[in-house]
């Protein structure tokens, strides 16, 4: 391999190079400038450079040895005139691996300082190696730690338990175990922002609702208590995932996001009344467009085929709050209410039919068909007090369990493990 004999520049001399210049020639050094090192040991890739400084350190030298960041590719020597304490110390600081003065420069002498500075830099490498080995493991320690607690609080099991599923699954996947556990912390990172994607659909149409069960006089003090909480979730959450590294698409549909709300929220501050219940609702529809392409961007984000039954069991909240908005409208849509029962019901039938299942979340989902028939029968019977008021209930009872049967699939080791 060629080794580079590094020269600065002719005007940075006070007095010809050494006659010794030549010994290193004759031995094999090829000579470069200083400015051109970093470029030259890129293309070359050579086995040594050996730096002949007759005089100051000249900044083009110190720019090139900078590149390196203190591990140069290979060894690098140093023949020069004796150097001042601070002088020396930077030049080692910088990658030079060994030093000898340029008034007993030999043929022995430049053998010796050749092979010093090429023990040094082997030495020094190995080291680095060994550094690096150590960090990676500790790293991939606290991600399987990270994990394995995870795994203990999602399904209730205990460390030993835990630790196998993530080996075995390393070991199914012909993968490292700190780079499974890695996934398994990403893959419940974007379950969870799918999640809460997901309740600010159901957040926009509750918002609606609320403020029409008020203005129909149905539990009104429930209702303001609805639209604080519902309000202060939507925050929390878009808060919440603007702390996440979402990617590009996401942060843009999260943005839209952002917009949305701050323009529904512009309109729930008026005081309540039928006229501006439009405008309430047109905005709502708005936010829930918004979170509904953020939802799909994340899903599409985190590549896991699994996400999309955390996506579908969340969208059922946003429907059983759309349904009861539209039923509370002063003057209620029948087509996008009959939209909304049939998308619902083909939801529900897709959820009870998928082999992502368990005991929890099948016991649930029976919970879910039974809430439904209460819903519907709520529907069915608008035109009494009665009948609107148990719409009311079985929408929030719906609500509350599909946000269970959702958090029940964020945490299911299908998803989890995926």
């Amino acid at each position: 391999m060629t080794r580079f004999l590094v020269v600065p520049p002719p005007e940075s001399a006070s007095h010809a190079l050494p006659a010794a210049l030549d010994l290193a020639l004759a031995h094999g050094f090829v000579a470069v400038a200083c400015g051109d090192l970093v470029r030259q040991i890129e293309a070359s890739a050579p086995r040594q450079v050996l730096i002949w400084l007759p005089g100051l350190v000249p900044e083009p030298l110190l720019d090139a040895l900078r590149a390196w960041s203190g591990l140069p590719p290979c060894a690098i020597g140093l023949v020069s005139a004796p150097l001042d304490d601070a002088a020396h110390a930077q030049l080692v600081a910088l990658g030079v691996h060994a030093w000898a003065p340029a008034d007993r420069i030999d043929a022995p002498a430049l053998a010796a300082l050749n092979a010093r500075a090429d023990a040094r830099w082997q030495r020094e490498v190995a080291l680095r190696s060994e550094l690096e080995a150590l960090r990676t493991r500790l790293d991939e320690r606290k991600w399987v730690d990270r994990a394995k607690g995870l795994l203990m609080s999602a399904r209730g099991i205990g460390e030993d338990e835990a630790f196998g599923l993530l080996r075995g699954a390393a070991m199914h996947a012909n993968l490292r175990l700190g780079e499974v556990s890695r996934s398994v912390l990403e893959a419940a990172q974007w379950a969870d922002a799918i999640n809460r994607a997901g309740q600010l659909r159901m957040l926009s149409q509750r918002l609606v609702r609320v403020a029409a069960q008020a203005l129909a006089g149905i539990d009104v003090r429930r209702a303001r208590v609805l639209r604080t909480q519902s309000t202060e979730r939507v925050k929390h959450n878009l808060d919440h995932l603007a702390a996440l590294a979402l990617g590009a698409p996401a942060t843009a549909a999260l943005d839209r996001v952002r917009g949305a709300w701050q323009e529904l929220e512009t309109a729930l501050a008026a005081r309540p009344a039928a006229a501006a219940l439009d405008a309430i609702d047109a905005r709502a529809e708005a936010l829930l467009r918004a979170a509904e392409a953020l939802t799909e961007a994340l899903e599409a984000s985190g590549a896991r085929r699994a996400l999309r039954i955390v996506n579908l069991c969340g969208r059922q909240r946003m429907r059983a709050q759309r349904l009861a908005k539209e039923a509370l409208l002063a003057a209620p849509s029948q087509d996008r209410m009959a939209t909304t029962m049939d998308e619902f019901e083909a939801a529900l039938r897709e959820l009870e039919a998928a082999p992502l299942s368990s005991p929890e979340i099948r016991a649930a989902l029976a919970v879910a068909r039974d809430e439904w028939l209460h819903l519907l029968g709520g529907v069915r019977a608008l035109d009494s007090a009665e009948g609107r008021a148990s719409l009311v209930r079985a929408s929030d009872a719906l609500v509350d369990t599909f946000e269970q049967l959702t958090a029940a699939y964020e945490h299911s080791l299908q998803v989890i493990m995926s």
